[in-house]
């Protein structure tokens, strides 16, 4: 491809377009940069090849804001997420926890403040995090799929084993594991109406448009990062570095 574009052709080129003989120079600086981000293109294509892979990574479509400074510790969010996920009143398998950290303040129970701490509630919330999700890509057997009408990743209890490697790859220890079902479940915001959002009094959970909040907030334990060896090669594919197409993320 002969990329030596000279400014006869470039005059050519606005003749053509109905520019007339005269071309100012800011008509050709105007030409030149499309000419150039037209080779870019060409070029880039050229180097990715009708072969290479297309990486689409789909992240959850919202999620659920959680203000500390407005949670007044009512737990009425676990208990509305429980009643509508399992049909049950026991704050513990809420996919949101405030009872962790209720008496102590955001140091949870490692904290050394007393009861209340500060009198700070740090809600824990799933960051619906993006590719690579620890818990999906921990489970070896798939069993943490997207919803389509969220994004969300959602635990599939036909597919779960209860072997709690999704728990440990999390480092905000957002899973839940139900003893009586042995399946561990996840917040999938709910289709996408949070029944924790629609219960808080307070206003203190909002949906809102996702945004990437890992990297935010400190982990709150040491996680576990288990990848199967078919997952690992699956992995590789889009993640070789120098490897056109590749994802650096």
């Amino acid at each position: 491809m002969d990329r030596d574009f000279d400014i006869t052709r470039i005059r050519e080129a606005a003749r053509a377009a109905g520019m007339g003989e005269a071309l100012s120079r800011r008509g050709f600086l105007l030409l030149s940069a499309s000419t150039a981000a037209a080779v870019t293109a060409l070029g880039l294509c050229e180097a990715l090849g009708a072969d290479a892979p297309l990486v689409i990574l789909d992240n959850a479509k919202g999620m659920i804001l959680a203000d500390p400074t407005r949670c007044v510790g009512c737990q009425r969010c676990e208990l509305a997420c429980v009643e509508y996920n399992e049909g049950r009143s026991q704050p513990s398998l809420a996919r949101i926890k405030i009872s962790r950290s209720l008496n102590f303040g955001p140091g949870g129970p490692g904290g050394a403040q007393g009861a209340w701490g500060n009198g700070l509630v740090v809600q824990g919330v799933c960051r619906q995090c993006p590719h690579p999700v620890p818990c999906a890509t921990a489970c070896p057997n798939d069993a943490i799929r997207l919803d389509p009408a969220t994004g969300a990743r959602v635990v599939d209890g036909q597919a779960c084993v209860g072997c709690k490697l999704c728990q440990r790859s999390c480092p905000w220890n957002m899973l839940v594991f139900d003893e009586e079902t042995q399946k561990t479940t996840k917040c999938f915001l709910c289709g996408g109406s949070p029944k924790c959002v629609e219960a808080c009094p307070a206003d203190a959970l909002r949906y809102v448009p996702w945004r990437d909040t890992t990297r935010e907030a400190p982990a709150r334990a040491a996680s576990l990062s288990l990848i199967t060896p078919e997952k690992t090669a699956s992995c590789l594919e889009c993640h070789v570095p120098g490897r056109p197409g590749t994802v650096t993320k």
